[in-house]
């Protein structure tokens, strides 16, 4: 039971670090909105090198906010979704009210 809740808690540790780069967090919404993307979109998105857009999608999926899909030599991003649900149940805690009052 306790390594479920050490796990759950790396991976919300991880998935944090990766939406705070203001980069990454543009990365997201522009997936959200669009529903897919593929690596060209992310650089057009973002104005930054091939290499670095590489760096950070890698990233966001290595946190397992995204879910890729190759089709031939390209590459689409999609929101983890069942994962942004684990992200915002974590802070659901945060505004719920206690019942030990």
């Amino acid at each position: 039971m306790m390594s479920t809740e050490k796990s759950e808690s790396k991976f919300i540790e991880k998935a944090m670090s990766a939406i705070a780069d203001p980069c990454r967090l543009s990365i997201l919404q522009e997936i959200s909105r669009k529903g897919e993307v593929c690596c060209g979109d992310v650089q057009g998105l973002t104005g930054l090198s091939q290499p670095t857009c590489s760096h950070h999608i890698k990233l966001l999926c290595d946190s397992k906010l995204l879910e890729c899909r190759k089709e031939g030599r390209n590459h689409y991003f999609t929101l983890n979704r069942s994962n942004f649900k684990k992200v915002s149940s974590f802070f659901d805690q945060f505004h719920q009210e206690s019942a030990a009052v």
